[in-house]
């Protein structure tokens, strides 16, 4: 049967040509197709969508057309569509994943943080009265030794006595932290 009479066939809705050109054409779609998407299943999935587009579209071949170009041109626009679906997926996927690891990360930072605050905060209310005041002063009000010892009329040498037992109270109660409380006390204690 001829080209002209198969498109004739097809714009009257005979699906008995879509079947013929399908028994045509189908191996040399299935190697040129796969030649590209090295993968039986997708090849075969875009085998129907071509022939799925032929049917859709039968009304507007023109009736002098090369099947063989016709079929072919769908068979090459299918691949690339696939291949920019698959870019566009894997574009998102990888967007997802990344959101997501960076979100993860961002929340167990956080609780860690809030964590250790609180471990922190706990212990620093365990220091003697004197000692917990230098150090809220220092620590939470941002008052230098200078100003600690000022305001509350002792020596800077007492200031600094007070901080660094407090310290060493704080990190010696920090170690069952490990190196997650000794990032946050070089962050922020020391």
């Amino acid at each position: 049967m001829t080209d002209a009479k198969l498109i004739q066939n097809l714009k009257n809705g005979d699906k008995n040509t879509l079947n013929e050109l399908y028994q045509k054409y189908s191996r040399r779609l299935y190697v040129f197709i796969y030649g590209y998407l090295k993968t039986e299943a997708d090849t075969l999935d875009l085998i129907q969508e071509v022939f799925i587009k032929i049917w859709i579209n039968r009304q507007s071949i023109k009736p002098d057309s090369q099947l063989d170009s016709y079929i072919f041109t769908i068979a090459k626009n299918t691949i690339i569509s696939a291949f920019r679906k698959k870019i566009s997926e894997q574009d998102y996927y990888d967007y997802l994943k990344n959101t997501v690891v960076t979100n993860s990360i961002a929340t167990e930072s956080q609780v860690n943080y809030d964590l250790l605050s609180e471990a922190v905060g706990n212990l620093v209310s365990k220091l003697p009265s004197s000692r917990q005041h230098i150090y809220r002063l220092s620590k939470e009000q941002g008052y230098s030794n200078k100003q600690i010892a000022s305001e509350l009329q002792i020596s800077i040498k007492t200031v600094e006595d007070h901080m660094t037992k407090a310290r060493k109270f704080i990190q010696d109660n920090l170690q069952e932290y490990g190196l997650l409380a000794a990032l946050f006390i070089s962050l922020f204690l020391v």
